[in-house]
């Protein structure tokens, strides 16, 4: 280290994990990143995401200026001035013209890793007052919402694995040796696993292919794709019908377990055994395991949410942990209590009973097009393409994407590339990447590198297995001639909302003020916020609102974080169902059982598509880091060695893949990590459209699994893309 190096604490933003790092600085320049040994969360480890933290940094690529379509249709740099002018002009009149409805607003998963895209896409949405709200929720996690939003009225409410005190974890369609967790927040996931394993506990994990984290695993079921919710039901029915089930203290808080186990009674292990390609006799003991196990805990996540059951799937998830008792105890699945989180709820006078509360309903208002429900607030992003390109009242004109990258991300982006090009009057990104999608704006804002920047996990402090809080300011001051990421969004809706010109300050005091009276706290309480910044004063806001009280000042003077403790029972603190107690067995859920029922006759497909995640990528938006290119991180088909012989596919080949809503090719990779009948394309990949400015990625662009999707095929309560179990069929390409 040289003479003027430093070192600064900063969490990393790239993945859920949220790790603590060391960063190196050159100057201004970060030269290194290593894990964070006195992080109290992490305790030093990283991934290799986190130790490329300097190359994305310091990525060439990213832009640096607004960018502004000139009369010849190019793109061109522009002052900060100029952006903002623009939006000021166009979209307030666009929606006096025609109306709120005629906006609609795109939010892509780095909102979640940054400190401004959680404090002001709700102020953005307020302003705009559009329904015509997509973000990446509906390809991914939403089942879990809607399914934690029916069975405990708050679709927030989402329970996680207390993986350092558990004795046997059920994993069902999830990966964390290689996605480092996903709505269970966990830095070095694989440590605890191995954790577990020393100390006697059972891992059994379903999935049909044999992932990193399978091979860790005691027992591994290699399931039928899709057929996740089947499966999960028998072994609910097998607790039921052997009379295993044994909520205890849960039971006075449960509503609906007779109706439960009559909605069940077809799903024996028999019933369903042909359908999972699973024999009864291991589903038989996989139930009788959980339930003799002193604690357990059943996690599912991607693979299990993106499947046309994938709310049903979500919802018994929880159900097992009910039946067995390990909801809301130490050692099964638990509700984290975040910093700023809202204040506990009281139980009712005199009871242990949560107090009733207004529940969470579906489908309060449904798209222009194909009449999709909502859910929580939002429509299905499947469904962005034809609400722009299908004429008619209240018809997107203008579209404002945050981070976001659905050419790639979403299905049938040749569709949905053709609509932002050729339907909207007026597009806005917030992007630091001229990629796939931001290459159709009209304006694009990029906010500055993640060094430059303070950050809070506002979401992923929800889903913690540990109880815990740290804020890190930027590591380095902010570059001439760029514009923090909170004044960005900030200046935005001002611009959106008519007030352009007025200072940002105003948008945070505003937020400040609501905050305030929404907790019924004095005003006065302002006065004595800190913080050098609106995003600090509204974070030492949250923090003194919060459950623990804390400030601030605090966090500065614990640059590590702060141990808040484990999780702890407080199941009466969440609920806000209309009775006050679990609903087991929701109407809607009810009401989608027969479709379940249907597809115990199903005939499988003969060959079916899964996705994969990789340890050193997330989604489209870290494929431009040189350092995380190449050995496994590749975009190839993994086919088994008996499929690959029957379609004649030799291993390199270039295998031509077709669907529903086209085709794609691929180098085959022969493997008998996946089961036969099932072929595996990782998401993210296809950077091979013009005009853009991701280098990296163009030169290793693969191809997009989600183009193979014409986007009709939904989970019908969340509104979730079906992204696996597709059937498709592969040749040699010619």
């Amino acid at each position: 280290m040289s003479h003027d190096s430093r070192t600064a604490p900063r969490i990393c933003p790239l993945c859920e994990a949220t790790c603590g790092l060391t960063l190196t600085i050159e100057g201004t320049t970060v030269t290194g990143a290593r894990g964070d040994r006195d992080d109290i969360f992490s305790r030093g480890f990283i991934c290799p995401k986190g130790a490329s933290f300097g190359g994305l940094d310091a990525d060439p690529d990213r832009l640096r200026v607004p960018l502004v379509r000139g009369e010849d249709g190019e793109l061109r740099e522009a002052a900060w001035g100029e952006a903002f002018d623009l939006i000021a002009a166009r979209i307030p009149d666009l929606v006096k013209t025609h109306g709120p409805q005629a906006v609609g607003v795109v939010l892509g998963n780095p909102n979640v890793h940054t400190m401004a895209g959680s404090l002001y896409p709700p102020l953005l949405l307020g302003a705009l007052r559009t329904r015509n709200v997509f973000t990446a929720s509906t390809l991914d996690q939403m089942p879990k919402h809607v399914s934690s939003g029916l069975l405990f009225g708050d679709a927030h409410a989402i329970p996680v694995p207390d993986l350092d005190r558990t004795g046997h974890l059920l994993l069902i369609g999830a990966n964390p040796l290689e996605s480092n967790g996903s709505l269970c927040t966990a830095p070095d996931f694989p440590g605890r696993l191995k954790a577990l394993r020393r100390r006697g506990g059972t891992l059994t994990v379903i999935d049909p292919r044999r992932t990193r984290t399978a091979r860790l695993a005691d027992r591994h079921v290699a399931i039928r794709p899709g057929a996740d919710a089947l499966l999960l039901a028998a072994l609910a029915h097998t607790l039921i019908d052997e009379k295993l089930a044994d909520p205890g203290p849960l039971a006075e808080h449960l509503e609906g377990l007779d109706e439960l186990a009559a909605a069940l009674a077809d799903f024996t292990p028999e019933a369903v055994a042909a359908a999972c390609d699973v024999d009864a006799d291991t589903i038989t003991a996989i139930a009788r395991e959980l339930a003799a196990a002193p604690t357990a805990a059943v996690y599912g996540r991607i693979g299990s949410c993106t499947v046309e059951h994938g709310t049903l799937a979500s919802w018994l998830v929880d159900v097992l942990n009910i039946l067995t008792g390990n909801l809301d105890r130490p050692g099964g699945a638990l509700f984290p209590l975040s910093a700023t989180a809202r204040a506990p709820r009281a139980a009712e006078p005199g009871t242990r009973n949560a107090a009733p509360g207004k529940g969470f309903a579906l489908g309060r208002w449904s798209s222009r097009v194909s009449g999709h429900p909502e859910a929580k607030g939002e429509l299905p992003i499947a469904a962005l393409a034809e609400e722009i390109d299908t004429p008619g009242e209240d018809r997107i004109r203008a579209l404002v994407v945050i981070a976001a990258n659905p050419v790639l991300s979403a299905p049938d982006g040749d569709r949905l590339d053709a609509a932002l090009a050729d339907g909207l009057d007026f597009m806005v990104s917030v992007d630091p990447y001229l990629n796939e999608t931001s290459r159709r704006a009209d304006v694009v804002l990029p906010p500055p590198p993640p060094s430059q920047s303070a950050h809070f996990d506002f979401a992923f402090n929800g889903f913690a297995v540990h109880n815990q809080v740290r804020y890190t300011r930027a590591a380095v001051p902010l570059e001439d001639g760029r514009m923090d990421e909170s004044e960005i969004h900030a200046r935005l809706i001002l611009a959106v909302s008519g007030l352009h010109g007025a200072p940002p300050s105003a948008v945070d005091d505003l937020a400040v003020d609501t905050a305030l009276t929404r907790a019924g706290a004095p005003k006065e309480l302002a006065a004595g916020l800190t913080g050098g910044s609106g995003p600090e004063r509204r974070l030492d806001l949250t923090l003194r609102l919060g459950p623990y009280g804390l400030t601030l000042e605090q966090l500065l003077a614990h640059p590590h974080g702060i141990d808040l403790g484990p999780l702890k029972p407080r199941l009466t603190q969440v609920l806000r169902t209309r009775s006050g107690r679990i609903e087991l067995l929701p109407d809607p859920i009810a009401a989608d059982l027969p479709r379940l029922r249907r597809a115990l006759g199903d005939r499988p497909a003969p060959l079916v598509l899964v996705g994969r995640r990789h340890l050193r990528s997330n989604n489209s938006w870290m494929h431009n880091v040189g350092s995380l290119t190449g050995g496994s991180n590749v975009c190839t088909l993994q086919i088994h060695p008996d499929d690959a012989a029957r379609l004649g596919l030799a291993d390199g080949d270039t295998a031509r893949i077709e669907s529903s809503g086209g085709g794609i090719e691929a180098p085959a990779e022969i493997t008998d990590t996946v089961r036969s009948g099932v072929v595996s394309l990782p998401h993210g990949w296809g950077h091979s459209r013009p005009s853009t400015r991701m280098s990296v990625a163009a030169a290793h662009p693969g191809a997009n699994v989600n183009q193979l999707l014409d986007g009709t095929l939904l989970d019908p309560l969340s509104g979730t893309a079906v992204l696996n179990a597709i059937p498709v069929s592969v040749t040699p390409a010619h």
